[in-house]
């Protein structure tokens, strides 16, 4: 019996279910989307709405539903490598970083809660217990003594559920002679009541009006910087500001406006042009190319990215070469017969493959050790030296290459042993009737026979080495730094490397824009080893 290929999905004796569960599906992700978007994630909540939307019309539509059973695997592919891919694309073009993270938007909005201690000034504050629960709030500046009527703080609960309905936000102060004989609170119960305390605007008899700004101090405040609601001629020049894009400080009576080359707000002179320092925090611009132009241009920038990414390129090289090699050599050993014991050494050989990686790095961390370490032990012993392995940058990229040779040598030891069963032995018969030793035999049948098939193994064994990440990481994190580099670099960085302490280890200013043009940069590279790969493969074929 067929299944027939028109039956849609809201057919059979399940449709009801299957209908309650999209419609499950689409609530939950609807909400999603819109929370994404009121947050100002644009780019994820039109990620969910494609996903979601294509999705509910593949297992809807007869017309689509063939195409169910590939439809997870090219979503996962959308949200996990092209969205990434984009994503990352488009930071590269902005000045998005530790300090420019927020849209201008939420900048304006966190300028316009900031507050200065206006006319009223600040007064020490304590809580005066009065009985029955009730406290009395006493405020002093210099020889002034305001006191309130006595008031029965209210739970940080009762508070919340009454939150806009709460009639005693405004309380009205009194002056006293002297200070009211009365014990004083202990810090504990203006902690507890922090909330109710934060929620009072206390009225001086001058209607001057207090809040919270300290566990022992209320002040008067106001706001510090106030929107422009309409538009403003600038004497000096007649130049128009147009009406909110200007914010004016209260203060001091200057107006400033967000710079978007530099993405961040400058007070402005009387002919408009910015001036001063700017003013953080920060907001998210498109800057175009000139995250690219600063890895050509900038010295600081350019002088380590050229020598991490000639490192990067010898690292690669030099790790698929030399677990090449070893990997061949002991392929070769291993499957001659006259060897005794040659499960055991197979074993014994194969087991650094078998033992996770980052234990290995961590365990060869430790021998390398440049004072404790069995490795500086031994050669201290032997040779009365003791190598800088960590602190020298030469020794340290040979360190790096002595690790990553054994990590990676098993690899190619197992491909060679299963591609040493398909070189015909009638060659090296014919080879020995002629005189041929074993090491002839190698270079002669052995390696030209081997390296046709390895060669695509080769450069994605090249490809991976390029962006091995966790090595560098573990083992010396990149050290020692590039003296003269402006961003956070090492001579044994390779370029992932670089760029995760770009992004995420920038002393405060972590520049994710400059790290996402390197990643593209990396993204490139590699693409360009991958389809070359793809055409040697092909290549390959056809011969």
């Amino acid at each position: 019996m067929g299944v027939s290929t028109t039956s849609g999905l809201m057919q059979g004796k399940y449709a009801w279910l299957k209908l309650l569960l999209i419609t499950a599906i689409v609530a939950l992700n609807g909400y999603a989307i819109i929370m994404m978007y009121a947050s100002g994630e644009y780019a994820f909540a039109l990620l969910n709405l494609v996903i979601v939307a294509s999705g509910v019309y593949v297992f809807t539509s007869k017309r689509a539903y063939a195409h169910r059973y590939i439809y997870p695997g090219m979503a996962g592919m959308v949200m996990f490598i092209i969205f990434p891919l984009l994503y990352t694309v488009g930071i590269a073009f902005t000045n998005y970083s530790g300090t420019n993270l927020l849209t201008l938007e939420r900048v304006e909005r966190m300028h316009l809660a900031r507050t200065y201690t206006a006319q009223g000034g600040t007064f020490d504050f304590a809580m005066l217990e009065s009985g029955e629960g009730k406290y009395v709030l006493q405020l002093v500046q210099d020889d002034k003594v305001l006191v309130s009527s006595p008031l029965s703080p209210i739970s940080n609960s009762e508070l919340s559920a009454r939150k806009q309905t709460l009639e005693s936000s405004e309380v009205k102060l009194s002056h006293v002679e002297q200070k009211p004989e009365l014990e004083v609170a202990q810090i504990r119960a203006i902690t507890q009541n922090r909330q109710f305390l934060n929620s009072l605007v206390l009225v001086t008899p001058e209607g001057d009006e207090l809040v919270m700004s300290g566990l022992r101090k209320f002040a008067a405040q106001a706001p510090l910087f106030t929107k422009l609601d309409k538009d403003r001629v600038l004497q000096d020049s007649g130049v128009v500001i147009p009406g909110g894009s200007a914010l004016r400080n209260n203060q001091t009576g200057e107006l400033m406006m967000p710079n978007m080359e530099t993405g961040f707000y400058q007070y402005i002179d009387g002919n408009a042009e910015f001036v001063g320092n700017r003013v953080t925090p920060g907001f998210t611009v498109n800057i175009g190319w000139k995250n690219f132009e600063r890895v050509v241009k900038d010295d600081g920038i350019k002088k380590p990215f050229v020598q991490i990414f000639i490192w990067t390129v010898i690292f690669a090289g030099c790790s698929v070469a030399f677990t090449l090699a070893i990997g061949m050599v002991l392929a070769c050993v291993i499957q001659w017969e006259e060897l005794k014991g040659r499960a055991i050494y197979r074993v014994l050989l194969i087991l650094p493959y078998a033992v996770p990686a980052f234990i290995s790095i961590l365990v060869f961390k430790g021998l390398f050790n440049q004072n404790f370490g069995e490795i500086n032990a031994l050669l201290n012993a032997w040779f009365g030296i003791k190598p800088d392995w960590f602190t020298d940058p030469t020794l340290a990229k040979t360190m790096i290459l002595i690790v990553n040779t054994w990590l990676g040598y098993p690899y190619m030891m197992i491909l060679c042993m299963g591609l040493l069963k398909s070189i015909p032995e009638d060659l090296y018969e014919a080879s020995a009737m002629d005189g041929a030793g074993p090491i002839k035999n190698f270079f002669n049948i052995t390696v030209p026979l081997l390296m046709k098939p390895l060669t695509p193994l080769l450069i994605a064994s090249f490809a991976f080495n390029f962006n091995n990440f966790v090595l560098i990481q573990l083992l010396t994190s990149g050290g020692p730094d590039i003296i003269g580099a402006t961003t956070p670099a090492g001579t044994t960085d390779l370029l992932v490397s670089y760029t995760y302490r770009i992004a995420f280890e920038g002393s405060g200013t972590q520049d994710f824009g400059l790290a996402s043009a390197i990643a593209t940069m990396i993204f490139l590279v590699v693409g360009a080893i991958a389809l070359f790969n793809l055409r040697l493969t092909n290549a390959n074929k056809s011969v």
